[in-house]
């Protein structure tokens, strides 16, 4: 769902996004959990990732999280449009006057009454802070149209709130002319304010919104470099064993334990050899990691020629092992910098262990990408094609290993005829 809603406007991976919300969630926790415009602004500069991009995936994980209501209405008014949200606060505040005016006048009229307290004044100073914070909003518009229609709304939105519950309490009636005066008045004073604000932010001690952007970005810069501290290219072989299965049902168990004991340590020293090491093991399938794509191919070639001897001098099953191998290399990120046996999770692996599948058995499968890396580019692997899902490479099968292929039985001779 993130992803489609995202790439409406751009096509954006899904690396791009899982990395825009990394860095969205230390900023916030960073900035007191707060994610506001220049933040998102300089997420999107930092990850060249559309600025409307950046707002849906922000709201999207915050409708996902499911922290309450508050906190979905806190994420949505966050990745509202700056101007948007200016206008929205208004409103808010505009309402809160409008309600602290009515229960101020209402709370007199009681009191005039009866021997109850007066609220008044109390609701009068809660009408007052609702209009300095608006006043406040409308200080940090970004520009004199955002700060006029704030005005506008804040000057005029009241007197319907208060005219509303005034006939719920049953109130004096105020003339509906008076909306246009207060709405002239929110005009000028909105555009006024901005105007003010925006030639003396030095002066009032605020922060100028350009260089507070360059700081954002000057963060996030410095998080995607610690992101990326353990990012580097790898190749990956994987290698399996096929019909492991039947051949240890079939065999003596002592016998297994020493041949796949053996095949393990034959397959560790090739890597090695290689300067690689290895990378897992799940059962008689393992994983390699090497630095170069290279090198991975060099030792997925050493097996497949190095088993026939293994196969002579240290299989005790009495079934020589095959192999299937697969070579992929990519980008991989090490928790560990430059410990490639620290990597857990990557495609890169995975797209190793699929193109092993679907290799030849005795041969060795390496994807285009790999085999772009090598000298003599995919022409020095082989001519085979192979196809693992959407991944495509090439096939390489030695001699030694085509030469005992199963040759097709003759036919069978014509009986004669009397």
């Amino acid at each position: 769902m993130l992803s489609q809603q995202v790439t409406a406007d751009a096509y954006i991976t899904e690396h791009g996004i899982e990395q825009l919300l990394d860095l969205a969630e230390r900023l916030r926790a960073t900035n007191g959990g707060v994610l506001d415009d220049s933040a998102i602004l300089a997420i999107a500069e930092a990850t060249g990732i559309p600025e409307e991009a950046v707002r849906v995936a922000v709201k999207v994980r915050g409708e996902t999280a499911r922290k309450g209501v508050l906190y979905r209405w806190r994420s949505t008014f966050l990745s509202l449009e700056p101007s948007v949200k200016r206008w929205v606060t208004s409103g808010l505040m505009a309402a809160g006057i409008g309600f602290a005016q009515a229960f101020g006048v209402f709370g007199r009229y009681l009191a005039a009454r009866s021997t109850l307290p007066n609220p008044g004044a109390l609701m009068d100073l809660l009408g007052i802070c609702f209009a300095m914070f608006g006043l406040y909003n409308l200080a940090i518009c970004r520009n004199l149209r955002t700060a006029a229609v704030a005005g506008v709304i804040l000057g005029a939105g009241w007197f319907p709130v208060y005219q509303i519950f005034g006939f719920i309490l049953n109130l004096p009636e105020s003339s509906s002319y008076w909306i246009i005066f207060w709405a002239g008045l929110g005009l000028i004073g909105g555009s006024l304010l901005q105007l003010v604000v925006s030639h003396n932010h030095h002066l009032l001690g605020l922060k100028d919104r350009s260089n507070e952007r360059r700081e954002l970005l000057s963060q996030l810069v410095e998080l995607q470099d610690k992101l990326r501290s353990g990012e580097q290219s790898a190749a990956f072989l994987s290698v399996d064993v096929v019909g492991s299965t039947q051949m240890k049902r079939d065999a003596d168990p002592l016998n297994v334990e020493f041949t796949f004991t053996e095949y393990h340590r034959f397959v560790d020293m090739v890597a090695r050899r290689y300067g690689g090491r290895v990378h897992s093991t799940a059962g008689d399938g393992m994983i390699c990691a090497f630095d170069t794509a290279q090198q991975a191919v060099g030792a997925g070639r050493n097996l497949q020629v190095g088993i026939l001897e293994f196969n002579a001098l240290r299989n005790k099953i009495g079934v020589p092992l095959r192999l299937r191998a697969g070579v992929h290399a990519g980008p991989v990120v090490a928790p560990d910098a430059g410990d490639l046996t620290s990597v857990s999770f990557a495609h890169v692996i995975d797209v190793a262990a699929h193109l092993q599948k679907v290799c030849p058995i005795g041969g060795l499968a390496v994807s285009e990408e790999a085999a772009a890396q090598l000298p003599g580019g995919a022409a020095s692997i082989g001519t085979t094609r192979v196809e693992a899902g959407e991944i495509s490479g090439v096939a390489w099968v030695p001699r030694s290993i085509a030469a005992f292929a199963p040759s097709p039985t003759p036919p069978l001779p014509r009986p004669a005829q009397s």
